[in-house]
């Protein structure tokens, strides 16, 4: 049975976001979260499972979270657009309490306790639009209200080393995928302060790979590592997409994934940041450890050899989308050396 209300709940939800990020008044602003906010408690609502027992604690936690930062988000505002220009102190203040709450609606470290928890309790498609679509409206605002890069660059580097370290002991692929994302975060925020149109490369590959990954575990009804070896078994060809993937969104290379933070090393080593580059790329290795541990354990780890020929078809879409982020940094190689 079709229900209307879903796209109904996601186009408000895409145009929430759209404003936010379009405008140039506090005011629209603000309503553009609010109205992306109230869409995506719907849109969750709409496709958490009813006997999920964490669906309405996952509803609880965000609604909560955003809720408390919108509103700590709003007065600050009015603060900053009240205070005059010989009280410089209250307007730095303000600005700088601005930043933070755009910074907590990311669900960038030290203020993510919410995010992992939020993705524990959801489906894979209300996880998809967590990790991609609701990121792009805090993070372009944050970066075009934020006057201090060096305050920015504090919270990136911490964001990349705190949940480098809490994703290694996880289980849980949702909240692997959690900590991936705020990871990633962490390097979309870098790349903006130095070019927008590198960030905009980085969130389309971070989010093709993503896609791909979540479509594999969805269809599958994967949600643990455990579920990955005796899955895999009768599947060879996901398990080898499926590894492949991860190891892409680690960033490494001959893989798409590798691209995004290749260029965005590059440009921010030609804008001197040299401290921050650095400690993105040691904090990062330390993240490609869960990578190639979650890919290698559906590989090696109680593997059995199944003695079943299964012949199992792959959609169009789905073998296309995974030819782009496996092979999309070698054609683009060949692209732009021959034309």
């Amino acid at each position: 049975m079709f229900h209307w209300h879903k796209p109904l709940f996601f186009m408000t939800m895409l145009l929430g976001s759209i404003l936010a990020a379009s405008t140039s008044s506090w005011l629209s602003m603000w309503v553009g979260l609010e109205m992306n906010l109230l869409s995506m408690i719907a849109f969750m609502k709409s496709y958490n499972s009813i006997n999920n027992k964490y669906s309405t604690e996952t509803l609880m936690k965000y609604f909560m979270t955003q809720v408390a930062a919108s509103a700590i988000l709003l007065i600050a505002i009015i603060v900053h657009t009240s205070s005059t220009p010989s009280n410089m102190e209250l307007s730095m203040k303000s600005s700088i309490m601005i930043d933070v709450m755009l910074m907590m609606k990311l669900g960038v470290a030290p203020m993510h306790f919410w995010f992992p928890e939020v993705m524990k309790g959801s489906t894979w498609e209300v996880a998809y639009v967590l990790m991609t679509w609701q990121k792009i409206a805090p993070m372009i605002v944050l970066v075009h209200t934020s006057h201090s890069p060096v305050f920015i660059s504090i919270f990136i580097i911490f964001s990349s080393l705190i949940t480098s370290l809490q994703g290694i002991n996880q289980t849980c692929l949702r909240k692997i995928m959690a900590y991936s994302s705020i990871n990633h975060v962490s390097w979309m925020v870098a790349t903006m302060i130095n070019s927008m149109t590198i960030w905009y490369y980085y969130f389309v590959i971070y989010s093709l790979i993503n896609l791909n990954i979540i479509m594999i575990l969805k269809n599958h009804n994967v949600f643990d590592m455990n579920q990955l070896s005796a899955l895999f078994n009768f599947n060879k060809k996901m398990k080898y997409l499926f590894m492949l993937n991860f190891l892409s969104l680690g960033g490494l290379p001959p893989f798409l994934g590798f691209l995004p933070k290749w260029l965005s090393v590059s440009f921010m080593v030609t804008n001197n940041h040299y401290v921050l580059v650095t400690a993105l790329i040691i904090f990062t290795l330390i993240s490609l450890y869960f990578y190639i541990r979650v890919s290698f354990s559906s590989y090696t780890i109680k593997s059995e050899e199944s003695l079943i020929k299964i012949f199992n078809k792959i959609l169009f879409f789905h073998f296309f989308i995974n030819l782009l982020s496996l092979m999309g940094l070698i054609l683009a190689s060949f692209l732009t050396t021959f034309l």
